[in-house]
């Protein structure tokens, strides 16, 4: 598994919201300011290609859904983030968020 861009994450986040969804559904959970169509269509066939969506035909039109689950991405990430700035240590990473003073506000409740 590779890890994703900020856009591809975004549109990752909607497919795993929706479960599955044509580029103009995916399009319509965005944001302001919102990508242009062939941007989103793009992405995601970015993403097909990268083995985290899928897609179901009908006619021209296609059906995207995600075939790894946010779970697994979210695994994939922590076991990233382990190993890049912890020392593959779990111990580490509370201790981390334990002592950082600006991590343990009201803001993050």
């Amino acid at each position: 598994m590779k890890p994703l861009t900020r856009a591809e994450e975004e549109i990752m986040q909607i497919l795993w919201e929706i479960e599955r969804g044509f580029v103009k559904d995916i399009l319509s959970s965005m944001t302001e300011p919102k990508p242009a169509y062939n941007t989103v269509s793009t992405i995601v066939r970015i993403l097909e290609r990268k083995g985290f969506v899928s897609h179901k035909s009908y006619g021209k039109s296609h059906e995207y859904f995600p075939i790894v689950s946010k779970d697994e991405y979210r695994t994939f990430t922590i076991k990233k983030l382990l190993d890049g700035y912890f020392d593959n240590s779990f111990g580490k990473l509370t201790e981390f968020f334990k002592n950082d003073e600006t991590l343990n506000t009201k803001d993050y409740q």
